[in-house]
């Protein structure tokens, strides 16, 4: 099981938060180094991290909306940087993000092909949404679990919906048992 768990990588961490106040997009993006505002595109302004990788979403609320993050500590660390960098231009921000993590994306691999068809009549239709001609992938739904599972026919799959690391490791672990139980792991 162990090996099941290593397969597993995080791609994407989104979390939010917020400044408490209003914001004036047009003249953040002018003094803000390096961000964009298109609002014929998207409604707020757009500032990136380096180190770690990932992007603030700046909406005229005050709401901040990180995406990109690599793991939940990047993603604190990424809301810390873009606050530090509004802090220098002289807007009072709370000292410490207060982030709440809205989606964990996590990569992982069960080791073995896999017969579609059989797993979307094996997991129980009213749980799995799968339409190969639409999309290569199966989509399962558990009550039993907090994410939403992708699987692939090569074995590989994508949990989404997470807002903890732990919820991927029980999804691939229960998916893993269920698809054993049923005879369809080769």
């Amino acid at each position: 099981m162990g090996d099941l768990l290593q397969t597993l990588s995080a791609e994407n961490v989104v979390g939010s938060t917020s400044i408490g106040q209003e914001l004036d997009l047009e003249s953040l993006a002018d003094d803000l180094d390096g961000a964009s505002f298109e609002p014929d595109q998207f409604p707020g302004v757009i500032t990136r991290t380096t180190d770690p990788k990932a992007a603030s979403l700046i909406f005229r609320s005050g709401k901040i909306v990180c995406t990109g993050a690599s793991s939940v500590d990047d993603l604190m660390t990424a809301v810390g940087l873009t606050f530090e960098k509004l802090r220098r231009l002289g807007l009072d921000v709370p000292e410490e993000p207060d982030v709440t993590v809205q989606n964990i994306v996590t990569s992982g691999d069960l080791g073995t092909s896999l017969n579609l068809n059989a797993i979307a009549i094996g997991l129980g239709l009213e749980a799995v949404e799968y339409e190969p001609e639409q999309f290569p992938g199966l989509v399962y739904r558990s009550d039993e679990l907090d994410v939403v599972v992708l699987l692939f026919g090569s074995g590989k799959l994508v949990i989404t919906g997470g807002s903890k690391p732990t919820d991927a490791e029980d999804a691939i672990t229960t998916i893993h048992a269920r698809l054993d139980d049923l005879g369809l792991l080769n």
